[in-house]
């Protein structure tokens, strides 16, 4: 087929990365893909995949506009097949440019987004994809059409866990995302701000509008010392690997795509308990921590204290999907729905 996927942006973040390891893998297997973003970082990632730069990222009415004229021509030029978004802005103009160009138009569903106007084009897609039951759930008014669950895929493992390099008491926490308040780390910065007694450092990988703040809330607590802000990584893989406990906190979620990926790597994890994070356990809230600075404080606590493995959840790699599983479920769907279209 000939697939076409559009998000606002290619720099960095749980959807950016599924897009680009989606993009590569459908090529891989025979299809002609192109990404369309705003750009970014990731571009220079992508494999026998084209990419079209256009502002698919701007909550304007013009230039959504203008943005879908010039997919629109793309399409027919390319003669696009499957036109797919990863947002709600790309998915307007995504709808608007398949209805014009007569193509199929498919949708993921990547967070609990708010139920208003903005989600009408997932009334009218041919299909939309959730990336968790959770997800489904929450929009299933605004999905009443033909819709799947299929998690994000994961890439095979360059790594897998070892733990810390050194052979020090040191506890090694991690945490990887987007520093976005939603994420949840201000709640681990603060309960390490009771803990200083122990034996721990805190390396944050990612950046993000609320990076400065939570900067500031470090060096108010006087943990400059004890939390380090690396930025973008382009090896997060690399840092899970010699963590002593990986960290997602966030306090709402579609489906943590870094999550997924400790979990693949056998890595430790202490996690927050929400809806799409207890659909990856074997037992139902099974060491899962409520989103609080007072519940991760002792949490944290107990595991620092007993220097060992305390209330990880018991997660099923079972669940998971491969990166080749995934596009293959994808383009499965695909096909589904343009029979029942045509």
């Amino acid at each position: 087929m000939n697939i076409l996927q559009i998000l606002p942006e290619f720099t960095e973040g749980g959807v950016e990365r599924h897009v680009l390891w989606l993009a590569n893998e459908m090529a891989s297997l025979g299809h002609d893909v192109t990404v369309v973003s705003a750009g970014g970082k990731l571009e220079k990632d992508l494999k026998n995949v084209r990419h079209l730069r256009l502002p698919v990222h701007r909550k304007n009415l013009f230039t959504g506009l203008n943005a879908m004229v010039h997919l629109t021509r793309y399409v027919k030029k390319q003669k696009i097949e499957v036109l797919h978004a990863h947002s709600r802005v790309p998915a307007w103009i995504s709808w608007w440019a398949s209805s014009i160009a007569g193509i199929s138009f498919f949708l993921t569903a990547h967070g609990l987004y708010s139920d208003n106007p903005g989600l009408i084009p997932y009334h009218h897609a041919d299909g939309v994809i959730c990336i968790s039951n959770t997800v489904r759930d929450h929009l299933r008014k605004r999905i009443s059409g033909r819709n799947i669950i299929i998690l994000n895929g994961l890439q095979p493992l360059g790594y897998s866990w070892r733990g810390p390099e050194d052979d020090d008491a040191l506890c090694r926490l991690l945490f990887i995302g987007r520093l976005t308040k939603i994420k949840g780390l201000h709640l681990v910065i603060e309960a390490l701000g009771e803990l200083k007694g122990s034996s721990w450092i805190l390396d944050v990988v990612g950046d993000g509008p609320q990076r400065e703040k939570l900067v500031n809330l470090t060096r108010s607590l006087k943990l400059e010392d004890r939390v380090f802000f690396h930025g973008f990584q382009d090896d997060p893989d690399y840092w899970m690997k010699t963590c002593s406990c990986f960290l997602f906190p966030s306090l709402e979620e579609g489906m943590g795509l870094t999550l997924m990926r400790a979990i693949q790597m056998g890595v430790p994890v202490i996690a927050s308990d929400i809806a799409p994070v207890r659909e990856l356990l074997k037992e139902k809230r099974n060491g899962l921590v409520n989103r609080n600075t007072i519940a991760w404080r002792e949490c944290l606590s107990r595991l620092l204290e007993e220097k060992k493995e305390f209330g990880f959840p018991l997660f099923s790699r079972e669940k998971l999907l491969t990166l080749s599983e995934a596009a293959e479920k994808t383009l499965d769907f695909y096909k589904m729905a343009k029979v029942s279209r045509n």
